[in-house]
């Protein structure tokens, strides 16, 4: 059967999952995106939506989407996204518990969980159609759960953790790394490369994703994602690339009330 994979990758204030960005102003409306025969649609938010000008402030962040062709045929697998978030959100790894991929490796949802709590920034769940040759498509379903990985060499690691039960159990652990740029609007960068999934004929068809944790570190209160609001909003790009071809592409602006 070979092995299985789902995408969902953070970074910073926002986040944006599967596939590409959708394009996006103003309030938080799922939005769609259309390029040949295929089809995105893709929410993402944050909370508090007030946050101080000048400081960073902890936030939660929530995304979701859904992924289909127009005709009904099996989509194309994804292979590689590409995000770059807003300089005025980050990561904020320092003092949180890690986990490694050994450890995820092999496990269900509940005993991963069990092994990596610590570590544990975000929740949700995926879905993946897989269709192999003369044999009629089939959906896995798995929650999803997303483990902090540390920080080495400028780098923050988050590890996915899936487990598919039907028809087959497989559990999967997917990495993704996040780093600091200097790119005007843009401070972070998050590149996911995607493995075949199910030897290339899997791909992930839907995703739901909450972000979010505080944890004390040197006895002060922490929290894993932080931003702040100096001009009312922020921004994200980014590009998903399939095996097909097709590249979904965009940019994306949630709106924030600035305070203090």
């Amino acid at each position: 059967m070979g092995k299985w994979q789902t995408l969902v990758f953070t970074a910073g204030a926002l986040v944006l999952a599967l596939a590409g960005i959708a394009l996006a102003k103003g309030v938080n409306k799922p939005i769609k995106v259309i390029v040949g025969n295929l089809e995105l649609t893709a929410n993402g938010s944050f909370s508090p939506k007030k946050l101080p000008k000048n400081k960073l402030a902890p936030i939660t962040i929530n995304v979701s989407g859904k992924i289909r062709t127009l005709n009904g045929a099996h989509p194309p697998a994804v292979k590689e996204v590409v995000i770059e978030t807003d300089k005025n959100g980050t990561v904020n790894a320092k003092g949180l518990a890690t986990c490694t991929a050994g450890k995820l490796q092999a496990q269900t949802t509940e005993k991963a969980k069990a092994i990596c709590r610590p570590s544990l920034i975000g929740e949700g769940a995926t879905s993946v159609e897989v269709e192999f040759p003369e044999q009629k498509p089939f959906v896995a379903n798995s929650k999803l759960l997303a483990f902090n990985g540390g920080v080495k060499g400028g780098k923050t690691t988050v590890f996915l953790h899936a487990y598919l039960k039907s028809p087959v159990s497989a559990a999967v652990v997917t990495s993704v790394k996040v780093s600091k740029i200097h790119n005007g609007r843009y401070g972070l960068k998050t590149v996911a490369s995607v493995p075949k999934i199910a030897g290339g004929y899997g791909s992930p068809i839907s995703f739901s994703l909450k972000v979010g944790r505080t944890f004390t570190y040197k006895g002060k209160q922490q929290s894993y994602l932080l931003a702040k609001c100096p001009d009312g909003h922020l921004n994200a790009k980014g590009v998903g690339i399939f095996a097909d071809g097709t590249r979904l592409a965009g940019s994306l602006v949630r709106s924030c009330t600035p305070k203090g």
